[in-house]
């Protein structure tokens, strides 16, 4: 049984080296994608403040498809031309929106949320899909949070092996 510990730093740069040998311990071992994005999502949205949607989309070769998240139900399914997601997807680099309402097409699965960012997921040269974060408030994230979301992706997708 895992246990997750609270993180003890406030500071971004500690918060997320906390939080990403919590997940490597997590995945350690398991190589299925649909058990540990569930873990990863449970554990980032348990330890990081201010976030109401964290999860991910997969891409099934024509749309993003929603898989494990944590927060409210959401869009089943986004095409790439569409939404940050979409943006993160089809350009296959993090995008960090500080004010969603901002974001040309954005698409508002929860009304409550204010800023958003979402990693792209790339194995190889192919796109698996996307991890997706939403905040209630506006500007929550930063560079940091590029960096430390990015670094989760990475143990997110080290612990696929090849079985992506």
């Amino acid at each position: 049984m895992f246990t997750i510990a609270t993180p003890t730093t406030q500071d971004k740069a500690g918060l997320y080296a906390e939080v990403t040998a919590q997940a490597r311990a997590l995945l350690d071992g398991e190589h299925d994608r649909i058990a540990n994005a569930a873990n990863l999502a449970a554990l980032v949205y348990r330890t990081l403040p201010d976030l109401n949607w964290a999860g991910f989309y997969f891409f099934d070769g024509r749309e993003l498809v929603l898989g494990p998240f944590h927060g409210n139900p959401a869009c089943v399914r986004i095409a790439l031309e569409r939404g940050v997601c979409g943006a993160a997807a089809s350009q296959r680099r993090t995008q960090v929106v500080p004010d969603v309402h901002a974001f040309p097409g954005h698409i508002a699965c929860d009304a409550a949320s204010r800023s958003e960012i979402v990693v792209p997921l790339v194995l190889g040269d192919r796109l698996i899909g996307v991890w997706d974060v939403d905040s209630p408030v506006p500007g929550r994230f930063d560079e940091a949070d590029r960096v430390g979301m990015e670094a989760l992706c990475r143990v997110y997708l080290d612990s696929l092996g090849n079985a992506g």
